[in-house]
């Protein structure tokens, strides 16, 4: 770390300049990434449902890509837009490669019944690409306004728009929440710093890290799936990060220069400390963001991926262009200051302040503990009642017309198909046939929530059957109603010879979140076991880190209650103008690792300090206001920067960024403030000496392999 700190600070301007070269260049080139993302990942792909997908796709049946619904205009019927609807059809099936167009006035008897409303004034048209469309994702936006009809009103549903929705909405979102973020952190820094060129620094490196986080997630485009999700969160984390360590590495600097240091040593001195623990803290949201790996669906890897890259780029960042911009400003980072005297003249009183709060809370430190803790585990007991959904046509505004199309075909149609999917295939490689068929249609029938049951195709080993839903039982939810006949109809027993395989929208989704379930566990395991050492090499002590586990555990257990409390049981849904529903698995797992990891970013933010006094002599209860003076105020400082830049998720038109930037902005006030500068050393007081402890034979291990500091 000595090399390279003296090698930045030598080569600043050097260092400096290749930094932001690459930067610009790579942003440029990553740019192209909004027409790389996908709007899909949610499901496992080794699950049995990927696995119907796969065979059923196999026979050309597909899920409609543009649902059309036409409404016959006053003094008219359906039947009379018939020749204007087909003329719009025909042309748009001689523009582009279309595998299928099937509309009320073509279908057949069977189907014709569930392609009309219930009060007979619209009818369905629906439209399946061809695998050679030529039509990208990017350019899928054009195509529903060729299928609108003169003079009728047309509105279109379908799994591709409403992914097209999602995606504008995202990227309208992500310049919408800059835009209002940058602006208000450098008023903060501003106030904070008590000077311009000081606050300027870390937004110029955050500006610098959303540039970058888009190269990444671009070069991540060409060997894995990329959701369109990751960049709004990439850019947002990559900004708040980068801003965060900006300011505590520029606190370090000035720091040191009021203690007399010529600019290079500060800065030298400054990578060493400050520098020293931004690695550490970068090490340690890394593994938080590695445990998102282990999940199957490529979405929450690709978060994964995203929010890791954003976390590297803030990091490396830190560590050539901010010392390397110090070392050239010297004296000057004080410029452009209303008074020269009023940096000092805040820090001073940001430690009398928190070294009153801590001195006052470890006169009493078993009550304030017993309180917090208590009142922490009540804010988690709604926890207990969490279940797990999917991002659906739900989370867009209610004035979308992608979500009011969805919503008029699931109030004024019987139905529109949606159903199990049901392979009976042949265990010995035939097909089946007759009897087999029939016992399967027999037993499907009669599963609760299944109104009927068709034959719709067949391959060369295996039979295809829908068994649509039916009407869900009173006092029952949708959700539940075809979850219920998903799971009734893997329980059916398959004829001898035969095994049965049961798929569809509502399978694909219970096995993605059956697939979180079962890999949440081995994730909080990498982040447990991974901050755990990290932090002992840090330390040099095993109850240190323990604490900092269990203080995350009561930051995550607070903030998903209220989460579940809001979004899920709906108190305050009507405030926020979203609709409740069950929490979605994927948003779950990135709160989450991001909760987690910062949680443990800010223990060790706090407690390298106090280490540090601890390793200069100090008693426990004084390297407890001394760490407390120290960080007290740069780490509500960057929990009050992230709130902001995070906290512009709340301003997102869709609700899954709402709960994303709700639960940041729940889980950094109780963390920085009530557990990190309250609770924690209320419990550092009361260990006493015990809080540095560890067996001899580990000290050793820390001797020869510990980080220090």
């Amino acid at each position: 770390m000595t090399r390279w700190a003296s090698f930045v600070v030598s080569r600043k301007r050097w260092v400096l300049t290749i930094a932001v070269v690459l930067v610009a260049l790579s942003g440029v080139w990553g740019l192209g990434v909004f027409g790389k993302l996908s709007e899909g990942g949610f499901v496992d792909p080794g699950s049995e449902a990927a696995q119907v997908s796969s065979l059923v796709q196999g026979l050309g049946q597909q899920t409609p890509d543009i649902v059309a619904i036409y409404t016959a205009p006053d003094g008219k019927t359906i039947d009379d837009i018939a020749p204007d609807v087909a003329a719009v059809l025909d042309d748009f099936e001689s523009t582009y490669n279309v595998e299928n167009v099937t509309s009320y006035w073509t279908a057949d008897t069977a189907t014709k019944q569930f392609l009309v409303s219930k009060d007979g004034t619209k009818a369905l048209a629906t439209v399946t690409l061809g695998p050679n469309s030529g039509v990208t994702f990017a350019t899928f936006g054009d195509l529903p306004p060729q299928l609108e009809v003169p003079g009728v009103t047309s509105q279109f549903a379908g799994g591709s728009v409403v992914g097209v929705s999602f995606s504008t909405t995202l990227q309208n979102d992500l310049v919408r929440s800059e835009a209002i973020a940058i602006p208000i952190t450098l008023i903060l820094l501003i106030v904070i710093f008590g000077g311009v060129v000081a606050a300027a620094v870390p937004v110029f490196v955050g500006i610098l890290s959303v540039v970058s986080a888009l190269a990444i997630l671009r070069a991540l485009t060409t060997v894995t799936e990329v959701s369109s999700f990751s960049i709004n969160v990439a850019s947002l984390l990559g900004l708040g990060l980068a801003i965060d360590y900006g300011l505590f590495i520029v606190s370090r600097y000035r720091e040191e220069m009021r203690a007399g240091r010529t600019p290079s040593d500060a800065a030298v001195r400054t990578v060493l400390t400050a520098g020293r623990t931004v690695v550490f803290s970068g090490l340690l949201l890394i593994c938080a963001f590695a445990g998102m790996l282990v999940f199957p669906q490529p979405v929450i890897k690709s978060l994964g991926f995203g929010a890791m890259a954003a976390v590297a780029g803030a990091a490396i960042l830190s560590l050539t262009a901010v010392p390397a911009l110090l070392a050239i400003l010297g004296p000057r980072i004080n410029s452009w200051t209303w008074s020269k005297s009023a940096s000092d003249r805040g820090e001073a009183r940001a430690q009398k302040f928190w070294g009153g709060v801590v001195t006052r809370v470890m006169r009493k430190p078993g009550i304030v503990a017993v309180v917090i803790v208590a009142g922490l585990l009540v804010l988690s007991a709604p926890i207990l009642k969490v279940t797990l959904g999917e991002v659906d046509y739900t989370a867009l505004p209610k004035d979308d017309p992608a979500r009011v199309a969805v919503e008029t075909l699931a109030d004024e149609f019987e139905s529109t198909g949606e159903g199990a999917v049901v392979v009976l295939r042949g265990t010995d490689g035939t097909k089946p046939q007759g009897a087999p068929i029939a016992d399967v249609t027999r037993q499907a029938q009669a599963v609760d929530g299944i109104a009927r049951v068709e034959f719709t195709g067949s391959a060369e080993d295996f039979v295809v059957l829908q068994a649509t839903y039916g009407e869900p039982a009173e006092g029952s939810t949708e959700v539940d109603s075809t979850s219920a006949a998903v799971a009734g109809l893997r329980a059916m027993t398959p004829p001898d010879g035969t095994e049965i395989l049961v798929g569809g929208g509502r399978a694909l989704v219970d096995d993605g979140n059956a697939a979180v379930a079962k890999w949440l566990p081995v994730m909080i395991a990498i982040m447990v076991i991974s901050t755990l050492i990290l932090l002992f090499l840090a330390f040099g002590s095993i109850v240190l880190p323990v604490k900092a586990v269990l203080m995350a555990g009561l930051s995550l257990g607070a903030t998903f209650g209220v989460l579940t409390w809001v979004f899920q049981e709906g108190h305050g849904a009507d405030f926020l103008g979203v609709t409740p529903a069950p929490l979605e698995a994927t948003f779950v797992v990135l709160i989450l690792a991001v909760v987690f990891g910062l949680s443990t970013d800010y223990e060790v933010f706090l407690m390298s300090r106090m280490v540090e006094a601890r390793a200069t002599g100090a008693t426990t209860e004084e390297a407890v206001v001394i760490g407390a003076q120290r960080t007290g105020r740069i780490v509500t400082a960057a929990a009050l920067i992230l709130i902001v830049v995070t906290g512009a998720f709340t301003i997102s038109d869709l609700s899954i960024m709402r709960f994303l930037g709700l639960g940041m902005i729940l889980a950094l006030i109780v963390d920085a403030t009530i557990i990190r500068m309250l609770l924690v050393p209320s419990l550092v007081k009361l260990m006493g000496e015990a809080n540095w402890w560890a067996p001899a034979w580990m000290k050793k291990v820390h001797e020869k392999v510990g980080i220090g500091h």
